[in-house]
């Protein structure tokens, strides 16, 4: 349970006494001075510091605290979890200039809140703290997400949550079935589905199905990126590839194993369960998840538990690597302590509590070797022979791939999760409908830039 929570106050309510009481603090809030000139601090200065409110974070946050203060005498730091509707109740704190000083984000909404201007440029910050080396450390993919127009950077990455393919052993040796290896592409990956797609009952209708993916942004366009297409054209935010080719093939092949093969599970099938919770419930044989779901599935599946490199597409190998980071709220009244902050956020001692605390993959090449020794010895029978190195792979060969960014991703998202409901989860629509969707979404775009100029 976060600080705001025990104390008795309203989230609300924490955010602006705390902020209140960092106004008095005598630090400026001017722009920026590049980090190292001067005293960084006179008086205390009090950050807010927003963050998942799992089970096991908190703790873990108020613990890693005690730490960074220790070495930030002039900083206090009051953790606070993020409220439910993250997305939304953000937008309305930013709004009412009550946001936290630091926050967590990821996905498709982070880069919504950097182009709605909420977050700070990081750029002086980097150019005047970080050597190469730190950098180099991060996926490369992922760490280019991390900017909008004009060169502004406004996060650095919390953790590498990478993707790959999970698969129940004991599943594959019932049905006489080599195990997927690093070799497998589509194809295999459609003939193990054909094959492991079966009814556990008497009613001949099937009931364990050969794999399961989410239903997102960036889940489906991963697939998009294996048949050599894109959402978004690399070299123009403000222009839509969902239309296209490459793009109608991938969803084509997503749709047609969910409602016309039967093999692939939709959230229908599983009574909307999680897709590691599906697979956890041997309700899929087979599952597209990454390694945030390791120690939920370690810890709880009844059954040998195998993982592999994601296929790879008819073009091109890739896997998601997400964009959990931490950024900066642009009207923070003290940008130097929060940047302190986020040095150590991002750092190692912070990656390597959070790979102890929930097997987290740390956003840090250098600490891959570290984090699966951990794992090893947290759960010795489970992971035997568990290629751990699956997850690194994208990272360390330079194949991963991040959430590509329209320039309005806000409506962007709303009108593509609309149809991929009714595409996907209900399968009441064709994929053909995509091309009507990314002509709206372009459409979007440009009268963006008409009233940008």
């Amino acid at each position: 349970m976060g600080f705001s929570q025990r104390r008795g106050l309203s989230r609300r309510s924490f955010l602006q006494v705390i902020g209140l009481a960092a106004g008095g603090a005598g630090f400026s809030a001017c722009a920026p001075r590049a980090p190292g000139e001067g005293p960084l601090y006179g008086n205390t200065a009090q950050l807010v510091y927003q963050d998942w409110r799992t089970d096991w974070f908190p703790a873990m946050a108020q613990q890693m605290l005690e730490r960074f203060h220790a070495n930030h005498p002039s900083v206090r730091v009051f953790y606070t979890p993020d409220p439910e509707n993250l997305h939304e109740q953000m937008m309305t704190d930013f709004d009412a200039g009550t946001a936290p000083d630091v926050v967590a984000g990821c996905c498709d909404f982070l880069p919504i809140w950097a182009q709605s201007g909420h977050l700070l440029d990081l750029r002086p910050f980097v150019e005047a703290d970080l050597d190469q080396a730190t950098i180099n450390d991060w996926d490369t993919a992922q760490y280019r997400s991390y900017f909008v127009k004009d060169g502004i950077q406004y996060a650095l990455p919390k953790y590498h949550g990478a993707l790959a393919l999970f698969y129940n052993k004991d599943v594959f040796d019932r049905f006489g079935l080599d195990c997927p290896d690093r070799t497998w592409n589509h194809d295999d990956y459609l003939t193990a589905m054909r094959r492991l797609t079966h009814d556990r009952g008497i009613d001949g209708r099937p009931d364990v199905w050969g794999s399961m993916l989410d239903i997102s942004w960036d889940r489906i366009q991963m697939h998009v990126n294996g048949w050599g297409g894109h959402f978004v054209d690399p070299a123009d935010p403000t222009r839509s590839m969902m239309g296209r080719e490459e793009a109608i093939e991938a969803m084509n092949w997503i749709r047609d194993r969910m409602w016309d093969d039967g093999v692939m599970a939709s959230l229908l099938d599983v009574q909307n369960l999680e897709t590691r919770h599906a697979f956890i419930q041997e309700r899929v044989a087979m599952v597209e998840d990454g390694s945030w779901a390791l120690k939920d599935i370690l810890e709880l599946a009844p059954f040998r538990v195998g993982v592999t490199t994601f296929p790879a597409g008819p073009v091109r190998r890739v896997t998601l690597a997400t964009t959990d980071a931490y950024a900066i709220y642009a009207g923070t009244k003290h940008p130097e302590a929060a940047w302190e902050l986020v040095k150590f956020l991002t750092g190692r001692e912070y990656g390597r509590a959070m790979a102890t605390a929930h097997l987290l993959q740390p956003a840090r090449a250098s600490l891959i070797e570290e984090w699966a020794e951990i794992i090893r010895q947290s759960y010795p029978t489970q992971a035997e022979g568990l290629d751990l190195g699956a997850f690194a792979d994208g990272h360390l060969q330079g194949y991963s791939v991040t959430a590509e960014i329209f320039a309005n991703m806000e409506d962007a998202r709303r009108i593509a999760q609309a149809a991929w409901e009714q595409i996907f989860t209900l399968g009441q629509a064709p994929v053909e409908v995509m091309r009507q969707v990314s002509d709206e979404i372009q459409a979007l775009q440009r009268d963006l830039e008409t009233t940008a100029g």
